[in-house]
Order: structure tokens, then C-alpha cells, then sequence
């Protein structure tokens, strides 16, 4: 079996966690912007209407904290969860199986998300590159009472 060093899966785990927060997050804007060819099967969900519009949001912003990196767990628990309600509730009704009920993505997305969530952001989540830059940063200097400077 190949196996890559620590290092290198912290960099593919990465990777993978941009890619599949940046595909959600365009999910959840094609919906509620209509652009990236709009809204998938169906127009689009009215303000607050449920789950539609609710979903988006959750595609949207879910998506575009994974893809930063940013609470990044959290994120991903609750975007893995919409798809396994997507998946439940609006396509195992049709059928068994994901291709006889069309929800291919709602299982791939759903489990992709249960990874991101179990391992974590791998490399470049932008909470390690603020915690990086704080850490460089000189102290701030500390006036001592009665001294100035002259």
C-alpha cells in the first residue's frame, strides 16, 4: 500500500477541503443569485422559504468557511448533515439508490463533509495562517510609569 508521508496528506486533505467547500459554497450562490447557470432543478426558492432557501444559505456560507478553513469542523458537521437530509428526504423516497433517485451529489457532498469533519482542515486553513501572523508579531512595548521619552 502507497503511503504518503504526514506531511503530503495535510497538504491532499487541503486541497480537498478548498475544492469541496468552493464547489458547495457555488451551489448555494447559483440558488440564491442565480448566476453560475442558476438555481438546479427548479426556480428559485423564494426568502426564508424552507428548505430551499435555507439550504442555499447553508451551501453558501458552510461552503465558504470550509473553504477558508474557518470553524472549519463545525462547517462541515452542519453541511454534511443538510445532505444527509437532502438526501432522505428528497431523494431516497424515489428509489434505493443514489442513481436511481438523482442524489449522487447529496451523498458525495454528505460523506466529503463527514471527512473534512472527522480529519480536520489539512493545510492552509486560514485560522492557522492567523495564528501564524499573530504569533510574528513583535510585543507591543510596555510604558513603565514616570519614564518618557525625551
Amino acid at each position: 500500500m502507497v503511503r504518503f508521508p504526514s506531511r503530503q496528506e495535510a497538504v491532499v486533505l487541503g486541497l480537498f477541503r478548498i475544492v469541496t467547500g468552493l464547489l458547495f459554497a457555488c451551489h448555494g450562490a447559483a440558488t440564491l443569485f442565480d448566476v453560475l447557470g442558476g438555481p438546479q432543478g427548479g426556480p428559485a426558492p423564494g426568502p426564508g422559504q424552507w428548505p430551499g432557501w435555507w439550504a442555499a444559505v447553508i451551501q453558501l456560507a458552510g461552503g465558504a468557511l470550509v473553504l477558508a478553513g474557518l470553524f472549519t469542523r463545525t462547517a462541515a458537521t452542519l453541511c454534511s448533515g443538510s445532505m444527509a437530509y437532502a438526501y432522505f428526504v428528497h431523494h431516497q423516497p424515489d428509489g434505493l439508490f443514489p442513481l436511481e433517485n438523482g442524489g449522487e451529489k447529496a451523498a458525495l457532498f454528505c460523506w466529503a463533509f463527514l471527512l473534512i469533519a472527522a480529519l480536520g482542515p489539512g493545510r492552509w486553513p486560514v485560522t492557522t495562517l492567523l495564528a501564524h501572523r499573530a504569533s510574528t508579531r513583535p510585543a507591543p512595548r510596555k510604558e513603565v510609569a514616570g519614564t518618557h521619552d525625551t
